[in-house]
């Protein structure tokens, strides 16, 4: 079985700056969720982990450091994922790992899924066969299971991940570090979206003291952008409209084919609105090939006046109180409408 493998750029960060290449964290007290999991873990032998489609940082983060945990402890693991890993995430240690495919078929003890709040979000066709552990952080967490662990103040899966590691007493990698650093910063968009606490910036300072490298983590995920993302945000900013703390801008279908971008390419587009002077909430529509469009909500601020969770959940969707999202029929006029009733009655009781 293949194993993972350092890379030379986390290699040469750790002999540059003197450290030792691994690092024993300080033990913490677990709930007992996350106690029952670690037993659980510690009595089977196979294992595979998922996160949800689309993944994002936290999820190829938190998959990446599941997986190196689950070596650690000498069992056998296979990550796999509805959708191919984003480009920007490619370059971390063990990305090659992450298996792309629609079904899970294996001789496995269980199935670990991180960040998902049902087994639809996985859109992976065969995980009811088989145990299920259910790590989450997400408002609209549910336990659905066999074990579940829903920490809605982790600020990500991965920092989740990181009390397991501590709990077995394994060893943080730089390789290991450099995942959960990236869960940290994507999840909390570069350190900006509310639920930030001083242990978030500990846990930071935990990690960069292990082997991770911020400042080239930051560099490959937000400044080495394609270009066919940059027309596509093009296209995107000549939609924009903003009124009494709202902004919303959206990309069509055909705007997505004449750029060439990518699903992965539409991340982020939504923060542009967000970072606008005066703006609480944004909403970024992204037109799907069958018509219907998906939806990025984020809000300001730790006591934001819009709760994106909220309303995203009461459009079948869910995520965390400043980002969150959900898919909404169309056409574009149908979808903007059922959106902004429902923004603009959040943001109303606070003008």
């Amino acid at each position: 079985m293949a194993r993972f493998q350092p890379i030379r750029r986390m290699k040469a960060r750790v002999a540059e700056v003197g450290r030792l290449e691994t690092r024993k964290p300080v033990p913490v007290l677990l709930p007992a969720e996350a106690r029952a999991i670690l037993d659980f873990i510690q009595a089977n032998e196979r294992f595979v982990v998922c996160s949800h489609s689309r993944p994002d940082g936290d999820a190829v983060g938190s998959m990446l450091a599941m997986g190196m945990l689950l070596e650690q402890l000498g069992k056998h693991v296979d990550l796999i994922t509805a959708d191919r890993v984003p480009a920007v995430y490619r370059s971390l240690p063990g990305a090659e790992r992450i298996q792309t495919t629609i079904g899970v078929h294996g001789l496995y003890d269980a199935a670990i899924l991180l960040e998902c709040d049902g087994l639809e979000r996985t859109r992976l066709i065969g995980l009811e066969a088989y145990p299920q552990v259910n790590i989450d952080h997400h408002a609209s967490g549910r336990e659905y299971a066999t074990l579940n662990w829903i920490d809605r103040s982790a600020c990500s899966v991965g920092e989740l991940v990181h009390r397991l590691v501590v709990g077995t007493g394994c060893t943080i990698t730089p390789e290991m570090a450099s995942c959960l650093y990236v869960t940290l910063l994507t999840d909390t968009g570069g350190f900006c979206y509310g639920g930030i606490e001083a242990s978030t910036f500990a846990l930071a300072g935990e990690l960069t003291a292990a082997g991770a490298d911020p400042v080239a983590l930051a560099r490959d995920i937000y400044f080495a952008v394609p270009l066919a993302k940059m027309q596509l945000l093009g296209q995107a900013l000549a939609t924009l409209q903003c009124e009494a703390g709202l902004a919303w801008l959206n990309v069509s279908d055909e705007d997505m084919r004449t750029t060439g971008a990518s699903e992965e390419d539409c991340e982020g587009i939504v923060n542009y609105a967000l970072s606008i002077e005066g703006v609480d909430a944004a909403i970024f529509l992204r037109e799907l090939p069958e018509g219907r469009f998906r939806l990025s909500l984020r809000s300001k601020g730790p006591k934001a006046r819009v709760n994106v969770a909220a309303i995203a959940a009461r459009l079948g969707g869910g995520g965390h109180e400043n980002a969150a999202g959900c898919t909404l029929d169309g056409p574009l006029a149908a979808a903007e409408q059922t959106i902004l009733r429902e923004m603009r009655s959040a943001l109303l009781p606070a003008l």
